[in-house]
């Protein structure tokens, strides 16, 4: 089993910045995809960035250039720096660990831009 837990988010106006954080603990592979998805009201859950453990990302459209994802293998954790930041992007962000044979996700973390 793995334990995702999210910190970080929170109410910031349009054009600020917030950095979410989520330590992995348990059954940590060291092979991995980690990766941050959203759900905004009455919205589908949908890919924010992924990064494997190698190293390469891939962002949705929507937060290239704004948003950026790292992780430290050392600590099982994964950051998202969230630049630019707009009212669209206000959402529960969830971390997401894929270890091929499992699928974990954390409790969600809200984050809110007001305009």
């Amino acid at each position: 089993q793995v334990q995702l837990v999210e910190s970080g988010g929170g109410l910031v106006q349009a054009g600020g910045s917030l950095r979410l954080s989520c330590v992995a603990s348990g059954s940590i592979f060291s092979t991995n995809i980690m990766g941050w998805y959203r759900q905004a009201p009455g919205k589908q859950r949908e890919l924010v960035a992924v990064i494997t453990s190698g190293g390469s990302t891939n962002y949705a459209d929507s937060v290239k250039g704004r948003f950026s994802i790292s992780r430290d293998n050392a600590k099982n954790t994964v950051y998202l720096q969230m630049n630019s930041l707009k009212p669209e992007d206000t959402a529960v962000y969830y971390c997401n660990v894929d270890q091929r044979i499992s699928v974990y996700w954390g409790q969600g973390a809200q984050v809110t831009v007001s305009s």
